[in-house]
């Protein structure tokens, strides 16, 4: 291998490696839209029930009425929590599956290139 071939295998890796920087910052991206989106799902969910007991406390008319509608708002409101909840774990394999493949794919690139730039011995 001549000093030609070794700068063009070195511009090669190099490209290459910027590529996977770009394509992680990219995956990097998506999984930031889907949590920050689960985010926002759930702080909808606070103000609807914060809503919802606003309301409660202005249109009851006696106390054990208000409180059968809290209990029952709030009951609501814990199992909505917990679905979204459930939602967010299986996000939260999702994401750890995408930075596996990302990570695997990578490193069999880099693996490969290696092989190739290396001589064997």
């Amino acid at each position: 291998m001549n000093a030609n071939d070794t700068l063009n295998t070195v511009n090669e890796i190099t490209v290459k490696g910027v590529d996977r920087l770009s394509s992680l910052g990219e995956l990097n991206l998506r999984i930031f839209e889907r949590l920050a989106a689960r985010q926002v799902d759930v702080m909808n969910l606070a103000v609807e029930h914060g809503v919802r007991l606003a309301k409660l406390a202005t249109e009851t008319k006696d106390v054990s009425e208000f409180f059968k509608a809290q209990t029952e708002a709030a009951k609501d409101f814990s199992e909505r929590v917990l679905n979204e909840s459930k939602v967010n774990v299986q996000l939260a394999g999702q994401t750890r599956d995408d930075y596996r493949i990302w990570f695997e794919k990578s490193l069999a690139e880099v693996s490969a290139d290696l092989r190739k730039a290396v001589p064997a011995v």
